[in-house]
């Protein structure tokens, strides 16, 4: 048998020519979220989803999975970390449950009210803490949305917060909110989303701590007596990119995947900052006991939480600086 070795570097240049036009960087990727179809986190996940299709002229595509069909939080973090799952749209909360300084997020009042939460998580101090997140859980954030400010939705009258001690609370299963609600005196429930309705209903848990669009979305209103307006925290969102696979992207496509997902995690801070007046204006005409309250309202337990955070936090004083300038 003879060879060319003419014809055999013709051979390899027609062979390497052709696997340089795969697109052997196109993705399909998996984004996962805890919230519902209809919920505006789900809805800037299929814009990003869409733009990035458009944008990579059809090389990269986004699959979302709402309503934590790929698991609770907690699951679909580690599966961040393992590179099983590409993306996620994610509460800071769960992320502070890994790195306790993102409890600073969740300082009672450091917000004033939706605006001013944009403005904090927009700020040069905000997008700094996202630094470590690689080293520290295993994922790239590349910036902040939110699910609008925390109120409190209860069975029964509160006209103190006297009248949440020995209550059943329901909240989003991390350590900042829970301090709070324990130094209120409350029982903290945690408990998933999809579990809250019923367990308004049959009186599992006697209140909940909610952003204003879900309490109108989801009616869990249906099922109270009394709609505490407190703003008592801000609810921040985190887009984040699972470290594993960002390793794995061409230059190029880091920063155009990262530029996507920013801009639409941060449209939704826009969406509440529209659209929160109008969804607690919406709650005035369901028929319950309706209030608002501030600060006062809460006592020494803002304080209590102040001491245990000062030292979890290290960031807390610069966010405090940073919301101070964006008053």
């Amino acid at each position: 048998m003879t060879f060319s070795f003419r014809g055999l570097a013709l051979g390899a240049a027609c062979a390497a020519l052709a696997l340089s036009t795969l697109p052997a960087t196109a993705k399909e990727f998996r984004l996962g979220l805890i919230t519902p179809p209809p919920h505006t986190w789900t809805k800037a996940a299929e814009a990003f989803g869409a733009e990035l299709s458009e944008k990579s002229g059809g090389a990269h595509s986004v699959s979302v999975f709402p309503a934590r069909q790929l698991g609770n939080e907690a699951q679909m973090l580690q599966q961040l970390q393992t590179g099983a799952l590409d993306m996620a749209f994610m509460t800071v909360a769960e992320v502070s449950n890994r790195v306790p300084n993102m409890g600073a997020f969740y300082a009672p009042y450091l917000a004033g009210n939706i605006d001013h939460a944009a403005a904090i998580l927009r700020s040069d101090t905000a997008k700094g803490m996202l630094e470590v997140l690689p080293q520290e859980a295993g994922v790239v954030g590349v910036g902040y949305g939110s699910a609008g400010m925390r109120q409190i939705l209860s069975r029964g009258e509160v006209n103190s917060a006297a009248d949440l001690a020995g209550l059943k609370l329901r909240i989003t299963p991390f350590d900042p909110i829970l301090d709070f609600y324990n130094a209120l005196g409350a029982a903290p429930t945690p408990m998933p989303l999809p579990a809250v309705y019923d367990a308004l209903a049959n009186g599992q848990v006697d209140a909940i701590d909610m952003d204003v669009e879900l309490i109108n979305v989801l009616k869990y209103h249906e099922h109270a007596d009394t709609i505490l307006i407190s703003n008592h925290m801000m609810f921040p969102m985190v887009g984040l990119i699972s470290a594993r696979v960002y390793a794995g992207l061409s230059d190029e496509d880091k920063a155009m995947i990262s530029e996507l997902m920013a801009k639409h995690v941060d449209s939704t801070l826009d969406v509440y900052i529209a659209r929160e007046p109008e969804w607690t204006e919406a709650l005035k005409g369901v028929g319950k006991t309706f209030k608002e309250v501030d600060s006062s309202f809460f006592g020494d337990a803002i304080g209590q939480w102040e001491e245990t955070w000062t030292a979890k936090a290290p960031s807390l004083p610069d966010l405090r600086a940073a919301a101070e300038a964006t008053k």
